[in-house]
């Protein structure tokens, strides 16, 4: 029976092999053909970030800032302005030690483009300082020793000063609940809250 296929195969001018190796070449040249198109469809919808003017009023300061708009207000402090108290610490918008104000308001500095932030009021934990003088906030961490490692420190201190803003006679369960999106690995959270509710209570 085999003798006869084969015989049939080679009056015909065409056998199962052949069709086989055609059929391979056919599926080989249309996956390079599918991935190319594809290739070029992920091209064509590639547009490069292009650097724009973003204005910023950080402590105060007018700044303009030739910045790809992908860029987040953290790098845009930390890296063009130099302003490193912001710390970028897990950029996952989970430890707060980038915590910074932006219209009086607590604000990851990793979890919003500088460009979002145009035309508003942007504090950084350098605004709490003039020369020798400091807010008390600062001097009321260093009293009830609040700090260690110091990467989560200016976070807390940013994070406290708009808690007291808002509240300047908060007690010590509102102070705990306002400063609940800030995390310090090093577990100084008395010394944070005894500093946050002896300003709470001289302001009363």
């Amino acid at each position: 029976m085999r003798d006869q296929d084969h015989t049939a195969e080679s009056h015909s001018g065409f056998n199962r092999r052949d069709f086989l190796k055609g059929s391979g070449a056919a599926v080989a040249a249309t996956a390079i053909v599918s991935g190319e198109a594809e290739a070029q469809a992920k091209t064509k919808n590639v547009v490069p970030a292009r650097a724009v003017d973003v204005q910023l009023k950080i402590n105060g300061r007018n700044e303009t800032l030739k910045l790809e708009p992908r860029t987040t207000l953290l790098d845009a402090l930390r890296n063009w302005l130099n302003l490193t108290g912001c710390k970028e610490v897990c950029d996952t918008t989970n430890c707060g030690a980038c915590t910074v104000q932006v219209d009086g308001k607590a604000l990851y500095a990793c979890s919003v483009l500088a460009i979002e932030c145009e035309g508003k009021q942007i504090k950084t934990v350098e605004s709490m300082r003039s020369g020798e003088q400091v807010d008390e906030v600062i001097s009321g961490f260093v009293k009830h020793d609040a700090m260690q490692c110091g990467f989560c420190t200016p976070g807390f201190v940013v994070a406290t000063r708009t808690v007291l803003d808002k509240n300047p006679q908060a007690t010590r369960e509102q102070l705990d609940a306002s400063l609940g999106g800030n995390i310090c690995r090093c577990g100084t959270y008395n010394g944070i809250a005894d500093c946050a509710l002896e300003i709470a209570k001289g302001g009363a």
